[in-house]
């Protein structure tokens, strides 16, 4: 049994969806391709942003290598962003310097001593760890931000249909994402 560290989060998270998606919270795409902590063909998880911030970062960082930018898919294209209320609950801490290296992770996570990014190979295992130990989610420093800023995701895990979010507020790109 692995050791986490954990803290309580609550309150209101976000994802970005494709705004024509009707099961914004629908983790099967997650759980069939994997994610960054969870393996492909496993266990369902809907990731979640603790703000805009993180919104927009994920959102940029996604067309960040494509050869068009957001702005430039139609109006009616471009990513909505839902939002649910999570309930208070113990989360696995990977976002304190002690809940990194708890969770087998640097201190410096998302970055490993180098400046580089830690991939999807190093957190999948502790995803599958939290998820067989019967864990709720896992509260993460945001890997969508640069180096030295700091933002927070919650990778929370669904293991029965009620644990499924529920949209709370749906807002428009031009909404949110200015």
């Amino acid at each position: 049994m692995t050791r986490f560290r954990h803290l309580v989060r609550e309150g209101r998270y976000s994802r970005v969806v494709d705004p024509s998606w009707s099961r914004p919270f629908d983790a099967s795409h997650a759980s069939e391709r994997g994610g960054r902590w969870n393996p492909p063909d496993s266990f369902p998880v809907v990731y979640l942003c603790a703000t805009r911030e993180v919104a927009r970062a994920n959102v940029l960082r996604r067309f960040a290598e494509l050869p068009y930018g957001v702005l430039d898919l139609r109006p009616d294209r471009r990513p909505a962003l839902v939002e649910t209320d999570v309930p208070e609950h113990r989360a696995i801490d990977v976002v304190t310097e002690p809940g990194c290296r708890a969770a087998g992770l640097p201190a410096t996570y998302p970055f490993d001593g180098r400046g580089r990014r830690i991939g999807w190979p190093r957190t999948q295992p502790i995803g599958a760890a939290a998820w067989s130990q019967g864990e709720p989610s896992i509260a993460c420093r945001s890997a969508a931000l640069p180096k030295g800023e700091h933002g927070e995701e919650l990778a929370w895990f669904v293991r029965r249909r009620e644990d499924r979010p529920r949209v709370a507020r749906r807002r428009s790109f031009d909404d949110w994402f200015a």
